[in-house]
């Protein structure tokens, strides 16, 4: 390896230059919250929004006296998650006690599960976008407890750090989560960040499959933790990790490791350390900041929760929820293209969108698959693409683009028009159906105004009528647009034509 350089601990390296030098080691913690009616350990409800401190109670803000008592619920999709994938489960586990100071925890301590998860050893199968399966290894998915929230006011970043005040909302505390590890992720080079991605796409698309949790990480039911490190070209030792906390898009897992592989990589080619921290991902530019200085399993003093009995679950009642388990979205995906005719790459590009799901459900609410996939692959795809948002974050639903394409079907809207009303139901203005009579786009279907209209431009152009008239009926294309014009759009090209050569002899 060579020795430092001009560049600072503050610069990046190129990319291709990381690559020359480095190979990247990841590792991928999934915290996801279920979705259950209510908290890990309490009765309070779990509902996303509620007015702050209002679903709390002792047990979960931690007032003396109170005791815990485990959500089945809970337990139940802890065990389907870890069937789904791959992992052994446990047939003894217990709870412990992860203690730390932490402002959002009231009890300062998390009831997490350390040394005994509940599923450990499985593995993932993911699909990059030309079609490459990367295999991610599961070290272990174990049950825990979520945090509260903190909201740092006076600031410019809303974090901590020059803040006048903060507040504190209870609310979350107490919400089940189960974290999902990986083990370390090697030998993916230049395509790390990509990996990282594909894997977070994956994993959600397979809990929500298991309908375990909403997984939107808009609102934090899905947050990936992603850990980076360098090794030297040539060596096999890992490098120190940083830990870049709770990225909640998947777009910015890909950022944050690539960003991490380059900082990372300025460092040490500088003749700097790396400092094993937790990082937080910053949206507007890309790029990480220092947090804390990462701690070990012996800092958190971990000792089984007393107030907790273990968890044994019998194999008769783990082979019932085994048979639970849905058609995983890998089976799915072949199902669908068998079921749409779809080639391999009509597919590819449906699981590299995200697509599929919203197709499915598009379907499902009565529109030709090949219709669906045009909208969402295409269109809809570009929109998210210009919003920097992910396809199911677009506010329109799946029957609202299978009404817009009965509409089409109907006659009632030409392509052109349809996508008006698209970008009508993304701006809010209500239901397909609404916007087309708000925003008058329907089809001018009545022969009586387009025979008026059709005249007029026979009129205005009386050397192309003559020639239409002489049989030459390719030239009936410029009375046609005359007439789109005049009916700014909304006229049925083909009917028009139809008219016109009838108008014409």
């Amino acid at each position: 390896m060579t020795g430092p350089t001009s560049l600072s601990t503050s610069d990046v390296l190129d990319y291709g230059e990381v690559l020359e030098r480095f190979d990247p080691v990841l590792g991928l913690e999934v915290h996801v919250e279920l979705s259950t009616h209510t908290k890990m350990f309490c009765g309070c409800p779990t509902e996303f929004g509620a007015e702050p401190n209002t679903q709390v109670c002792p047990t979960c803000l931690g007032l003396p006296g109170s005791l815990p008592v485990i959500n089945r619920t809970a337990v139940e999709s802890a065990i389907r998650i870890g069937l789904a994938l791959g992992c052994e489960i446990a047939p003894w586990c217990r709870f412990a006690r992860k203690n730390y100071f932490y402002p959002d925890m009231p009890k300062n301590f998390q009831t997490s599960q350390y040394d005994e998860p509940i599923a450990f050893n499985g593995k993932l199968d993911v699909e990059l976008a030309d079609g490459t399966v990367v295999t991610v290894e599961i070290e272990r998915a174990h049950m825990e407890e979520d945090t509260g929230k903190s909201l740092h006011v006076g600031g410019a970043t809303g974090r901590i750090h020059g803040a006048d005040h903060s507040l504190l909302d209870y609310n979350r505390a107490g919400v089940p989560l189960v974290e999902i590890v990986t083990k370390p992720v090697v030998g993916t080079g230049a395509r790390a960040p990509e990996v990282a991605r594909a894997y977070v796409t994956v994993l959600r698309a397979l809990l929500r499959a298991l309908d375990v949790s909403d997984v939107r990480m808009d609102q934090g039911s899905l947050r990936c933790d992603a850990n980076v490190s360098l090794m030297p070209r040539g060596t096999t030792v890992f490098g120190t990790r940083t830990e870049t906390k709770n990225v909640n898009s998947l777009r910015s897992v890909e950022r944050a490791v690539r960003y991490e592989m380059t900082r990372q990589a300025a460092v040490l080619v500088a003749g700097g350390e790396i400092v094993q921290e937790t990082r937080h991902f910053q949206e507007a530019t890309g790029t990480t900041s220092a947090g804390r200085r990462k701690e070990t399993s012996e800092d958190y003093r971990y000792f089984p929760e007393p107030d907790l009995v273990p968890i044994e679950p019998a194999p008769e009642w783990v082979e019932k929820l085994r048979a639970t388990l849905p058609e995983m979205p890998a089976e799915r995906r072949k199902r669908v293209q068998a079921d749409w005719g779809l080639s391999d790459l009509e597919l590819r590009d449906l699981v590299n969108a995200g697509a599929i799901d919203l197709v499915a459900a598009t379907v499902d609410a009565g529109a030709p698959p090949a219709e669906a996939r045009a909208w969402w692959v295409n269109y809809l795809c570009q929109e998210a693409n210009s919003r920097g948002a992910e396809l199911p974050e677009l506010p329109i639903t799946p029957a609202q683009v299978a009404r817009v394409a009965a509409l089409v079907s109907e006659g009632a809207l030409t392509n052109k028009l349809a996508r008006g009303v698209v970008d009508g139901v993304l701006a809010g203005e209500g239901e397909p159906d609404e916007v087309v009579a708000a925003r008058g786009l329907a089809v001018v279907s009545d022969d009586t105004a387009l025979y008026a209209a059709i005249d007029e431009a026979l009129a205005a152009q009386p050397d192309v009528a003559d020639k239409i008239r002489g049989g030459k009926v390719q030239a009936a294309g410029a009375i046609v647009g005359a007439v789109m014009k005049a009916t700014k759009g909304q006229a049925d090209a083909k009917r028009v034509r139809e008219l016109i050569l009838e108008r014409c002899g």
